[in-house]
């Protein structure tokens, strides 16, 4: 009798876990299908959690990847070009290639692109962010700045040693990675510069650009919806409530799930009536 009892609270608590994993998930995807049934839109939510910051807003553990990459325009290109696309970000960065490629499918999708920030897309998600048609923030939520980190060197600071050293005082390595610097520099302003092409006139964006990736702040600088509109970037704060909602079935976890989440159907305008 006791080792019948014994198996069965064995067995129940090796079941528990992925039961309570399944119902989540079911809740979450529930949530975001509430919110294509409202919007008639696709959503797609990345969001990474057990995220840890250093001091110049390193990203570890959990950021933007290959992976989200590969998953992102997967969803994208189920999508038919009339369904608008909603995507939720929450999300310290990650990989420049991987934002970078992001930005550029959001942008080239012919329907209207909104990005979710409930909380903060820092980076690489500020990147993703601007790409969109619209950006839509709880009003407490932050963007950051974009100038590019080469390892766990800003690329401004370390240009900043040129101009403050004599160049006979500059090691060889220093050198190279100024060059490196310059151009990782310029092909995020030039980024910058291609994806808003649609929303401001080149004098707008240049500015933009510019204050985003001159090292005017460090890399985790929070940048809050009055500074954006301050930049002459166009935030709004009319958030949904699905999104709240979405968020709020995201707890940290204790083990790793997926980070990129969608209806895994193709969408088409008569779908979405």
């Amino acid at each position: 009798m006791i080792t019948d009892i014994f198996g069965i609270f064995v067995m129940f608590s090796l079941l528990l876990p992925w039961f309570q994993k399944y119902v989540l998930e079911t809740r979450r995807i529930g949530v975001l299908r509430q919110m294509e049934k409202k919007r008639k839109s696709r959503v797609i939510a990345l969001v990474h959690r057990q995220e840890s910051m250093s001091f110049l807003g390193v990203p570890f553990l959990r950021y933007i990847d290959i992976q989200d990459s590969e998953e992102i325009l997967r969803a994208i290109r189920m999508t038919d070009d009339d369904v608008p696309i909603d995507i939720i970000l929450h999300t310290p960065g990650g990989l420049v290639l991987a934002a970078e490629q992001i930005a550029y499918a959001l942008k080239n999708h012919p329907a209207k692109v909104t990005a979710f920030i409930p909380h903060y897309a820092m980076s690489g998600g500020t990147m993703i962010a601007l790409a969109a048609d619209e950006i839509v923030m709880d009003y407490n939520a932050v963007l950051g700045p974009l100038d590019p980190q080469l390892g766990d060197k800003p690329a401004v600071s370390v240009l900043k040693v040129l101009d403050e050293k004599p160049r006979d005082q500059i090691d060889d390595e220093t050198l190279i990675l100024a060059d490196m610097s310059r151009k990782a520099v310029e092909q995020v302003r030039r980024c910058i510069m291609h994806i808003l092409n649609d929303k401001y006139d080149e004098a707008a964006r240049e500015r933009i650009a510019t204050e985003l990736t001159r090292g005017r702040w460090t890399h985790d600088y929070p940048l809050t919806v009055e500074e954006l509109r301050e930049l002459g970037i166009e935030v709004s704060t009319d958030m949904p409530e699905e999104v709240y909602a979405f968020m709020s079935l995201h707890k940290q976890p204790a083990v790793r799930r997926p980070s990129v989440e969608y209806v895994p159907l193709p969408y088409s305008k008569e779908t979405q009536s």
